[in-house]
């Protein structure tokens, strides 16, 4: 039976996901930089990953793509916009051929017409609530799992309703003091899971959350 996981989600050892004040100059927010030290294992790996190299990072790294149809996420993943479109020149962070292959759905309070890139990639705005996202996500997805991709609210959105069957989370050795968490505020819904894998590499911990 298809899944809905996560993967390669990073956050500090005092459990934030993203800083504070994303913007175009800082997709991650203030403190959090692409290839710093929350991410850097995740460009090591993907660099090891090309390279044919193996190891602990480069396994959970891999494990994100294999057997996903469908993609889902938020807006603040997709851009640095808020509010109403002030036109729809934005495609996203990935240039005009994203990673992802597939349809990508993204939670918007402010929907557009579907956005078709190279690669196979359309990415499809909408502000159905998570149920109506995930049944078109798995109808897109033909048999495969779906992936959530982020930001952190979108992952808590899921979580809380039960939906996500396994996640892989990643803690690095840092400290980043504010901006968003992941694991705020879940109340009875993390009862839900447990940890079936907890491994450490050179550089990171990897923990794999799944359903009771």
């Amino acid at each position: 039976m298809p899944k809905v996981r996560v993967h390669n989600v990073t956050v500090s050892l005092d459990g934030f996901a993203a800083g504070e004040n994303q913007r175009l100059d800082a997709p991650f927010g203030d403190g959090v930089g692409w290839g710093d030290e929350l991410h850097s294992w995740f460009v090591s790996a993907t660099e090891d990953s090309a390279a044919g190299k193996t190891g602990i990072d480069v396994e959970y790294f891999a494990r994100g793509d294999q057997n996903i149809g469908a993609t889902i996420m938020g807006r603040n993943m997709f851009g640095p916009q808020r509010g109403p479109w002030e036109d729809e020149s934005w495609k996203g962070w990935w240039g005009d051929n994203p990673p992802y292959h597939h349809d990508v759905f993204v939670h918007t309070h402010h929907p557009r017409p579907a956005l078709e890139m190279a690669g196979g990639t359309t990415f499809r705005f909408t502000d159905e609530p998570p149920r109506a996202v995930l049944r078109r996500a798995f109808d897109a997805a033909d048999g495969k799992d779906v992936r959530i991709g982020g930001g952190p609210a979108v992952i808590r959105q899921y979580l809380r309703a039960g939906l996500i069957d396994e996640m892989h989370l990643v803690i690095a050795p840092m400290l980043i003091g504010r901006g968003e968490r992941l694991l705020d505020n879940l109340g009875d819904a993390i009862d839900g899971y447990r940890v079936s894998e907890l491994i450490g590499s050179a550089t990171v911990t990897h923990a794999l959350l799944v359903r009771r």
